[in-house]
């Protein structure tokens, strides 16, 4: 299998860094355009984002992590397997602050500078406005600026861009954030699968830690309540005292006042591990 992944910009050492936290390592320190990895079965194709779908779609490359809005951009018919929760951003609509133009309505008959073309034509279609698209790549914040365009069609995740350039939001088209893409003919194929439920259960680690403690039988029901887990805990007898192993995966925003609770019903020898990947 060949995962195409992008070769520069935001989402492109993410990317990597997901694909090692679900055990597959790109292999030597050049980074060339196909890549061998730890496992004998993956390659790994580093594209332009942009052309990662056209990838994909054609099979020369049978998956592929690129952004939501690159793929509804470019048109190409291949299955969105899964978000993977990174490279979250807006893709809005926006316009100088000091402008005539305060409602997408205001744009009817005026130019917008995107390098979102298809996204664009079809937001502005649905709403019967009339406008002329400049394409640009790159820098799409000048546009005003520069006077090749009276608004944008860009992405953004804080806003301080925009504001830098003296524009602002008008209207929200999308929430995009990294995916992971795959040809519609390899929805059954066993590596795709398993790619899909490594990065699953790195998603899943998220947030979670692995919490381990003693604690006397009397108190299990009272472990329960406080730190119930996932599906309950596992509970597994250390001597004929009635002393009680006692394993839980837990939230890590619980875990200030879990601990101290199991401490005053007297948990002992409390363990907090990390988890790098959970599969339900």
């Amino acid at each position: 299998m060949i995962i195409a992944i992008p070769n520069k910009g935001r989402l492109s050492q993410p990317s990597i860094e997901m694909l090692k936290e679900a055990g597959i390592k790109i292999e030597g320190e050049e980074r060339r355009l196909i890549a061998s990895t730890n496992n004998e079965n993956i390659k790994i194709l580093f594209a332009r984002a942009k052309d990662i779908p056209e990838y994909v779609y054609m099979n020369a490359a049978q998956a592929g992590i690129t952004g939501m809005d690159i793929v509804e951009n470019s048109q190409f018919d291949v299955d969105v397997v899964m978000k993977l929760g990174f490279g979250k951003a807006k893709l809005v609509v926006a316009a100088p602050k000091k402008s005539d133009i305060q409602r997408i309505e205001d744009l009817n008959g005026k130019r917008v500078a995107t390098e979102f073309v298809n996204i664009t034509k079809k937001y502005f279609a649905e709403r019967g406005i009339n406008i002329r698209i400049v394409e640009v790549s790159g820098a799409c914040e000048n546009a005003p600026a520069i006077g090749i365009a009276e608004a944008i069609v860009d992405l953004t995740t804080t806003g301080t861009t925009l504001r830098m350039n003296g524009l602002e939001v008008i209207d929200e088209i999308m929430e995009t954030e990294a995916v992971l893409i795959a040809n519609k003919d390899l929805t059954d194929d066993f590596h795709l699968k398993a790619l899909k439920t490594a990065l699953q259960s790195v998603i899943n680690a998220r947030g979670m830690v692995y919490l381990m403690m003693n604690v006397h039988e009397s108190r299990l029901e009272d472990v329960k309540r406080i730190a119930p887990g996932l599906k309950g805990p596992t509970v597994m007898r250390v001597d004929a005292d009635g002393i009680l192993a006692v394993h839980v995966v837990i939230h890590e925003d619980q875990l200030l006042e879990v601990v101290e609770e199991l401490k005053r019903i007297g948990a002992r020898d409390i363990l907090i591990l990390p988890i790098q990947r959970l599969i339900y």
